[in-house]
Order: structure tokens, then C-alpha cells, then sequence
């Protein structure tokens, strides 16, 4: 019976966010739900595409879409990435100062892609564009808002996280907490990429051809 309390002894080879049942258990439920969340934007994007070229008589996206605010947007979530695999590495080191740190900086361009997108909504609206404007505009304002609604939810979430940490420190369930949020917010961060190249590069590349409907 002995071995029942033997993961209590934290390997020091061991992450330690897989060195608690309920971690490990938590990662692997993780995963499971990324697989549904990779099914939502699968579905999104397919409905997306079938939409695009139906334009209408809304306003053109080629007339819109600005190279400079998406390239923006794309350098915020980026380097926000850039920073949170910072954070993991701080984790792995046990330097709570440091994951404090980067992951601050993460929310911060987290904060700073959420706001200009807002922006860029509104310009759009302000130009005529709606959810009513178009089944391609529909398409377009359901893909990119639920990806900036989870973006919105990351924030909070990882907000969240934060304050257990130190309230907590690193232990191995905030760190397995901190870990899965890592997961998912590179995985918005791949999402992104698939938007920004599939959607705004194509569009104003003018790879889809517009046709009313």
C-alpha cells in the first residue's frame, strides 16, 4: 500500500505538472477538449469558405482589409506565443518571478490583438459591413469573433491562474493549470495563423472571387 503516496515524492526529472494524478489527468482531459475545439474551427472554416465569395451587395473585404492592422494583430498574438513558451521555461526552471513575468507580458499582447481587433470590427461596420451585410461577411464576423471571444476567455482564464500562483506559488496543480493554458493559447495562436492566411491574405490577394447571392 506503500506506493499509493509515492508520487507525492516530486521527481525532480518529473515536470512538474505531470507530477500530481490530478495534472496528468487534467492534460490528458485537456487534449480531449482541444479535439473538440479543433472540430468548432474545422466547421467554421469549412462554412467560412462556402460563404466567402457570396458577397452580395455588401461591401467588398478587398476594399476593407488593411495589410497593416492584420500584420498587427498577427505580431501581437505571435510574440505573445513567443512569450508564454518564455513563461513555460521559467516554470520548468521553478521561477515563480519569471512565469509571473512572461505571462503578464502574454496577456498584455493578449489584451493589445483583442482591443485592435474590436478596432478593426468596428471600422468594418462603420463601412457597411454586417452580419447582415452578406452570407461572406457572416461567415467572416462569425469565424474571426469566435476567435477572438476564446482569445477574450484565454485572457481571463489565465488571469485567473495567475492569482492562484501567488497566492499558491508553483505547485504541481497550478502548474498543471498554467501548462493547459500554455497548450490553449497556442493553439489560438495556430487558429490565428489558419485566419490570417486562409482569410485576409486570400482575400486581398483576391484568391476568392466574389459573386452576389
Amino acid at each position: 500500500m506503500e506506493h499509493a503516496h509515492h508520487h507525492e515524492e516530486h521527481d525532480p526529472n518529473v515536470p512538474l505538472e505531470y507530477q500530481s494524478e490530478i495534472g496528468r489527468l487534467n492534460i490528458l482531459g485537456f487534449w480531449i477538449f482541444l479535439g473538440a475545439e479543433i472540430a468548432l474551427f474545422a466547421t467554421l472554416f469549412a462554412t467560412y469558405f462556402v460563404l466567402a465569395p457570396m458577397t452580395a451587395d455588401g461591401p467588398l473585404p478587398t476594399d476593407l482589409f488593411k495589410i497593416e492592422g492584420v500584420l498587427i494583430m498577427t505580431f501581437l498574438l505571435l510574440t505573445s506565443s513567443f512569450t508564454c513558451g518564455l513563461a513555460i521555461h521559467e516554470l520548468r526552471r521553478h521561477n515563480q518571478k519569471g512565469v509571473m513575468l512572461w505571462t503578464i507580458i502574454t496577456l498584455v499582447l493578449g489584451l493589445g490583438f483583442v482591443g485592435y481587433e474590436i478596432y478593426e470590427f468596428v471600422e468594418y461596420v462603420h463601412h457597411g459591413a454586417t452580419l447582415q451585410s452578406s452570407a461572406m461577411w457572416s461567415g467572416f464576423f462569425v469565424l474571426a469573433g469566435t476567435h477572438g471571444l476564446h482569445v477574450t476567455i484565454g485572457i481571463f482564464w489565465i488571469s485567473f491562474i495567475l492569482m492562484q500562483v501567488k497566492k499558491r506559488g508553483l505547485t504541481p496543480q497550478t502548474s498543471a493549470k498554467l501548462f493547459i493554458s500554455s497548450l490553449y493559447w497556442h493553439f489560438l495562436d495556430v487558429v490565428w495563423i489558419f485566419i490570417f492566411t486562409g482569410v485576409y491574405l486570400l482575400l486581398m490577394m483576391g484568391g476568392l472571387s466574389p459573386h452576389g447571392h
